[in-house]
């Protein structure tokens, strides 16, 4: 079988971002900064070596996507629902702060999405893409709180480590060999041009 890569680019900053406000599935949009880690972000990427853009229906991430797509002179992305971020229901636009003090369970709040609920989603998307792209090299724009998890099922809780954030436009890499999904590639810090991605093999 033909190896399969899944590269998870996090999307560029939000205004909510700098606020540390807890975004979930509210369509906050790109800031300035943003769109320019996005830009930063195609200029370190190489096109030759991914063969499928995807893109949480967010438009954080669609409009992240976009501007790496028309870099690499994509004609199309890919929208998959799966990718979508972590619902925090009553909670979005909570600080972090706010959101720990104002419930005795923060992974149970009204409309949210559990972390166990997560884990199934995340481990979907998995099957789903070794499946459907098989044997294709294929760059996923999502987010913080699904990437997270992504990296603690194929890393077997090793990543990200303890008090590490994801840093917007960061890049992390997988693949999956017929068998299981392995770690290619662990980068919390955002992609730039300083910070190449190693070749997708």
């Amino acid at each position: 079988m033909t190896k399969t890569t899944l590269g998870l680019l996090r999307h560029g900053q939000t205004d909510w971002n700098i606020d540390f406000r807890l975004q979930g599935i509210t369509d906050i949009p790109l800031n300035e900064t943003g769109i320019a880690q996005a830009r930063d972000a195609a200029l370190a990427l190489n096109a030759a070596d991914w063969d499928i853009v995807l893109t949480s229906p967010l438009s954080r991430a669609a409009d992240t996507a976009k501007i790496v797509a028309d870099s690499f002179g994509f004609d199309s992305i890919a929208v998959e629902q799966l990718l979508l971020e972590r619902s925090f229901g009553e909670a979005e636009g909570l600080s972090h702060e706010e959101w720990k003090a104002t419930y005795s369970d923060p992974n149970a709040v009204p409309g949210g999405e559990s972390l166990e609920a997560l884990k199934v989603r995340s481990r979907e998307l998995l099957r789903h893409i070794a499946e459907k792209y098989e044997g294709q090299r294929v760059l996923a724009v999502s987010h913080g709180a699904l990437i997270r998890k992504l990296l603690r099922i194929v890393s077997n809780n090793e990543f990200p480590r303890e008090g590490e954030r994801l840093g917007n436009a960061s890049l992390n890499i997988f693949d999956y060999d017929g068998l299981q999904w392995n770690m290619v590639r662990y980068e919390p810090r955002t992609l730039h041009s300083d910070l190449h991605q190693p070749k997708a093999q």
